[in-house]
């Protein structure tokens, strides 16, 4: 697809994942690897990057103005959509999975694909778990949730204590970037930093590597080019889990 123009896409079905997700679906299959990103038109409003949950599709959590925009478009109501861009999830061999809140969006289609041999999947609630129900058709499934109404009472990151990520020649990690930073501090203590994954989210104007609003401290890595999936052993001096920055570049503490 092309780099500088966005095509057209026209919303086929809406699903309600939760009280604050949902998947929109479009008569444009886009050929993907999982990890990789769209930027995303909402006519008339704003181009925002949006990790695709399957060659068709978008999972979205409502959180600022385009979002909002977008849930109040309907089936039959057009986008646009310009790539996919950057670099996705490599795996061989035996693939962990940890994915929280609408994180699990980018990793799903690894899941899907077989890709997966165990899934830790954390949300605050019951109601908020983003795909379980396929995810526990596609691999092994263990849920954890903040308030107890499913799985084990807590953050996900506790469940890396029932399994050792040193068992496994990869980890595949999406989420609040608070949890990221907990598992990347799991993996440096067991010595397999590099064999995390993590798919990182930030404000983007071009999404192809040229304006620099996507760069993070304190080499420069551009998020849109050189990510949005890194290997942990370049994240664990970097802002990961700190700050994120706003349209003007100024640090957003987390």
């Amino acid at each position: 697809m092309r780099e500088q123009m966005p095509m057209g896409a026209r919303i086929t079905r809406i699903t309600e994942e939760s009280p604050s997700i949902r998947t929109f679906t479009f008569d444009l299959a886009i050929p993907f690897t999982p990890g990789q990103f769209v930027m995303v038109w909402v006519p008339g409003v704003d181009e925002v990057p949006m990790a695709l949950s399957a060659e068709n599709a978008i999972t979205v959590q409502r959180v600022g103005e385009a979002t909002a925009a977008l849930f109040n478009l309907a089936v039959g109501d057009q986008i646009g959509i310009r790539g996919p861009f950057g670099n996705g999830f490599a795996v061989t061999g035996r693939t962990l999975a940890v994915g929280g809140g609408v994180g699990v969006a980018p990793l799903y289609p690894l899941a899907a694909a077989g890709s997966v041999e165990i899934f830790l999947l954390g949300a605050r609630t019951a109601a908020d778990l983003l795909f379980a129900d396929r995810l526990g058709e596609a691999c092994t499934l263990v849920t954890a949730t903040d308030d107890g109404s499913a799985g084990h009472h807590g953050f996900v990151t506790h469940l890396l204590e029932r399994v050792d990520p040193v068992d496994f020649d990869h980890i595949c990690v999406c989420g609040p970037e608070g949890m990221m930073r907990a598992v990347l501090s799991i993996l440096d203590r067991e010595g397999c930093a590099e064999r995390g994954q993590f798919a990182l989210h930030r404000y983007m104007k071009c999404g192809i590597g040229i304006c620099g609003s996507c760069c993070i401290d304190p080499d420069g890595l551009r998020v849109c080019r050189d990510g949005p999936v890194f290997t942990g052993d370049r994240l664990l001096a970097s802002e990961l889990g700190r700050y994120t920055r706003d349209a003007s570049g100024r640090r957003k503490p987390l």
